[in-house]
């Protein structure tokens, strides 16, 4: 069969695009070199429960077009994001909030007091242009928020000491005056009720779709020619055989345990943010829909070194890997019918809706 697209990766960047072709009047062959489609975003379920295979997924979104175009394929639950820290024991609301500074100062009550006592710590540390990490966090927070809630879960996430990271890793730290623990700031959040793999395939119900196919074997036997135009999703470094050197992410590896308890943390997520603790954070995934079985199934959440053959997670946007990036990326502007987007073939960490719209803005390009 003749097709018009390949569209390499069933993510979300991949089965978007997929559908907006589809709905163009195109033929599409969507590849994945995984046993199922989704990318990241795969669930599967085990007790009952969606569980979310890669990390967590929290849906939400400011932009109207987007939140309407998704909502078109699932409907979305009431989920309101609102993280726990614990800290040897000590637990915090996050995001830094009323309800985290009166815990965490004594004394403090009022946002005119939580204010001030961060103010005061900052001026002690008499930080003038931030040489590294830690010293930019606490510019930013004082010396209290930063040792209890950001330097341990940002080593463990780095897999190195803050005051040896550089400053820009955190552009900013926000701190809100008010008693509200909703992390997001955006207009709509939630998690989608029939699941994200149900988004996926009803995105991907105008494809062809052949999952464990590895896009480079199954070219070498079909040739590029055999396609008007390929999307590929993948790791950009690798399309082009790694010719400037690999770039750099970290991964992510996960345990996942079946517990006999209804409820083991009362929380969808809990970060842990002392150095000493190994994980990251436990993700219950019941809690995401609000889920009543009478078990439950948790996820720790570890961060680790990445290797090229290993699962890339989080770009390191650092100016080494940028200027490596820049040179694929001017490789990738002169090809005429090769294609890149996605967290890996952009070489930038997107939330779901950012990656739905570049989709759907590349839709518009291509098809008007």
């Amino acid at each position: 069969m003749r097709y018009d697209y390949l569209i390499v990766g069933s993510g979300l960047f991949g089965s978007v695009l997929a559908q907006q072709a589809a709905e163009h009047g195109k033929k599409c062959l969507v590849i994945d070199r995984r046993p199922h489609c989704g990318g990241n975003l795969y669930c599967e379920e085990i007790e009952g429960i969606c569980v979310h295979t890669y990390g967590a997924h929290i849906f939400h979104t400011s932009d109207k077009e987007v939140w309407e175009y998704v909502n078109r394929f699932v409907t979305f639950n009431n989920y309101i994001n609102a993280p726990v820290a614990n800290y040897k024991g000590e637990l915090y609301n996050l995001p830094f909030n009323m309800n985290t500074f009166c815990r965490i100062f004594d004394g403090v009550r009022t946002p005119q007091e939580a204010k001030a006592r961060i103010a005061a710590e900052i001026a002690s540390e008499q930080i003038g242009k931030p040489a590294n990490l830690e010293e930019q966090a606490i510019s930013m927070v004082g010396r209290t928020v930063y040792e209890k809630l950001v330097k341990g879960y940002t080593e463990k996430q780095w897999g190195r000491d803050c005051a040896a990271l550089p400053a820009f890793i955190i552009r900013r730290l926000p701190l809100r005056f008010v008693f509200d623990n909703n992390y997001f700031n955006d207009r709509w959040q939630g998690i989608p009720e029939e699941g994200y793999n149900a988004l996926i395939g009803r995105l991907l119900e105008g494809a062809d779709v052949r999952l464990n196919t590895d896009y480079f074997d199954f070219i070498e036997e079909t040739g590029r020619d055999a396609f008007e135009k390929i999307v590929f999703t993948g790791p950009i470094d690798r399309f082009y055989g790694y010719r400037f050197g690999a770039l750099e992410y970290r991964s992510v590896r996960f345990e996942t345990e079946v517990l006999d308890t209804d409820n083991y943390q009362g929380n969808a997520v809990i970060n842990y943010t002392d150095r000493e603790t190994p994980y990251t954070r436990i993700i219950e995934h019941k809690h995401f829909v609000f889920g009543k079985q009478p078990k439950t199934v948790i996820s720790r959440e570890y961060s680790a070194e990445w290797r090229v053959g290993e699962e890339p997670y989080y770009p390191v946007n650092d100016e080494k890997n940028g200027q490596t990036y820049a040179k694929y990326a001017a490789l990738a502007s002169a090809e005429p019918n090769v294609l890149f987007g996605g967290r890996l073939g952009r070489y930038k960490y997107y939330d779901m809706d950012k990656v739905i719209g570049e989709a759907l803005a590349m839709a518009k390009r291509l098809f008007g």
